[in-house]
């Protein structure tokens, strides 16, 4: 079932599941929208390109 279904009933499980999933897909969309806004500022030269 699904959290959209009539059926769905909110448990534990459920909240602790859900939560952790929203939470990974967070962490992960924000470091792809930093990594986006570096690139975008590299190619159009706000920032050096830095060798370590």
């Amino acid at each position: 079932m699904l959290p959209f279904c009539f059926e769905w009933v909110w448990n534990v499980d459920h909240i602790i599941f859900f939560g952790l999933l929203y939470t990974a897909l967070t962490i992960v969309a924000t470091c792809v929208v930093i990594a986006a806004i570096k690139t975008v500022m590299q190619v159009f030269g706000f920032t050096r390109q830095r060798h370590f």
